[in-house]
């Protein structure tokens, strides 16, 4: 006779202790679990991390490159879409993509298999539906497409493009209808139309975006609503927003500002600006680039409505902090150091996009790629 209200009331106290859950700074309901992958070159691994929801790392894995023998120059990663794969490019003959199943509930690596990349690509990138690897040749001046096979190990290279000089990212537009490569010693952007059902690049129209004589664009990201471009140049240092026409491929700059750290004073020291890598938080709301000669990040708030940016200033980070990237939650930031052989976790504030140093963790030597995932 009671037995109706006994399950209304514990209905009721599950609803309201999942209402308190998401009350208890720290707890989520439906909690994820976020890990970081660092490729490391010259030990031809990568170091896996479990993150905190305070942001503490913990090493959970070491994965070697099985049947790579030599170290390469560099190690880009990338992460399929369906967060089941992740391929390390191996950037040492005979050039490889490493492909690795990813544990659903643990995160760690398990070796699927090698599959060929048609040159020593400095960056390697999957195509929305992941079906295809976009990778781009600094030494050889070229950018290749590979399908993904169904076992996750990559394919024959389907088309290799001879660019400009030093091709140095190419990645798919957010609707994955063109696909842009850097060029940086030519001082162009190539843009390509992409048919992702027959896996086919062809030259857009017009094919060639121009950026300014010996500034070098090297790596750049959409924002998150598809209307901007930020494009950074490691020769000079600008960072440039474009304004992105999703309908053409267009890109028309709007603004460009600087990576480098104020008071830099390279040319009377003789050092040269060496900008590196640059990503934005998940809600658009921060952007952020490397720079090596100063070993600094420098952070940038953006308007949404204009894409343009606000300098928000420099930290200092690892040393030749050529690569970093911000979590899925957009509360974090990890940057690695060539020369340190480190990686350094930041807090992102939520209000003012400023960067707070957490703490410093071991990771493999030269390490050179962050990428973040969040599994259920």
């Amino acid at each position: 006779m009671f037995r109706p209200a006994r399950r209304a009331a514990s209905r009721a106290a599950i609803v309201t202790a999942l209402a308190f859950l998401t009350l208890v700074p720290g707890v989520r309901a439906g909690m994820t679990d976020t890990f970081a992958y660092v490729g490391n070159a010259d030990s031809n691994d990568i170091s896996v991390f479990k993150m905190a929801e305070s942001g503490e790392m913990t090493p959970v894995q070491t994965a070697a490159f099985t049947g790579v023998e030599k170290p390469g120059s560099s190690t880009p990663l990338a992460i399929t879409p369906d967060r089941r794969v992740l391929v390390a490019g191996v950037r040492s003959q005979p050039f490889l993509a490493v492909s690795f199943a990813i544990d659903p509930r643990t995160g760690q690596l398990s070796h699927i298999g090698n599959g060929p990349l048609a040159d020593s690509m400095a960056n390697i990138a999957f195509d929305r539906g992941g079906k295809f690897l976009f990778s781009a040749s600094y030494g050889g001046n070229k950018v290749a497409l590979n399908p993904l096979q169904a076992s996750g190990v990559v394919g024959e290279p389907m088309q290799v493009i001879p660019t400009g000089l030093n091709a140095h990212a190419f990645l798919p537009s957010p609707d994955n209808r063109f696909v842009f490569a850097t060029n940086l010693g030519s001082d162009q952007v190539l843009a390509f139309a992409f048919d992702a059902t027959a896996g086919t690049l062809t030259p857009n129209d017009p094919p060639v975006i121009k950026v300014p004589e010996k500034s070098g664009p090297r790596h750049f990201v959409f924002h998150p609503n598809g209307k901007f471009v930020y494009l950074v140049h490691e020769l000079n240092g600008d960072v440039a927003a474009f304004a992105y026409e999703a309908r053409s491929g267009a890109w028309d700059e709007i603004q460009r500002t600087t990576a480098l750290p104020e008071g830099f004073s390279g040319k009377d020291s003789g050092q040269k600006p060496w900008a590196a890598d640059i990503h934005i938080t998940p809600d658009g709301r921060f952007l952020y680039a490397s720079e090596r000669t100063t070993n600094t990040l420098t952070g940038y708030k953006v308007d949404g409505t204009s894409g343009r940016l606000t300098t928000l200033g420099s930290v200092p980070t690892e040393k030749q902090p050529r690569g970093f990237h911000i979590d899925p939650s957009g509360r974090y930031l990890a940057a690695v150091g060539e020369m340190s052989d480190s990686m350094t976790v930041y807090s992102i504030d939520q209000s003012s996009g400023a960067l707070a140093k957490l703490k410093s963790y071991p990771t493999g030597k030269k390490p050179n790629w962050v990428e973040f995932l969040s599994l259920p």
